[in-house]
């Protein structure tokens, strides 16, 4: 039988959970910057997104291994979720003349997440597996140099 967890354990599992999503939603966000920039979707960004990611959770986390490759790749799913339901808050904004909180706003997470899904293309697909595997691989434990 497992010992019981400690509050701080515990504490430490949230802490890295929330700074894994605050992460994942961020990196969504600068991809949609990208993303509108140059007036492409630009699914292999996935690809480096996923690697950024993986580097930071694994050097924030205690001990890297199947927690921080689980955190990784999580954070990097969500990340091309949420640059395709800002990138579906924009249409919306563009084609309605709103502006884009507004869009956001009025439109609601369900709205966003089905036309996100309705624009998928399977080379996002593709690209978001490529990367989440990236990252799971990247935020694994480092090897022990033998001496």
């Amino acid at each position: 039988m497992a010992p019981p967890m400690s509050v701080r354990s515990v504490l430490l599992f949230l802490f890295a959970m929330f700074s894994a999503l605050m992460l994942g939603l961020a990196a969504g966000a600068v991809w949609m910057v990208l993303a509108l920039y140059m007036r492409h979707p630009l699914p292999w960004l996935a690809v480096p997104i996923g690697a950024l990611l993986a580097w930071t959770i694994r050097g924030a986390v205690h001990r890297a291994g199947v927690g921080a490759m689980l955190l990784a790749a999580g954070a990097t799913g969500l990340a091309a979720i949420y640059v395709n339901m800002l990138i579906a808050g924009v249409r919306i904004a563009g084609n309605m003349g709103l502006g884009i909180v507004d869009a956001l706003r009025t439109a609601g997470i369900g709205m966003l997440w089905q036309l996100a899904r309705m624009a998928l293309t399977p080379s996002d697909l593709i690209w978001t597996v490529l990367a989440m595997l990236l990252a799971a691989w990247l935020a694994r434990g480092r090897r022990r140099q033998l001496r």
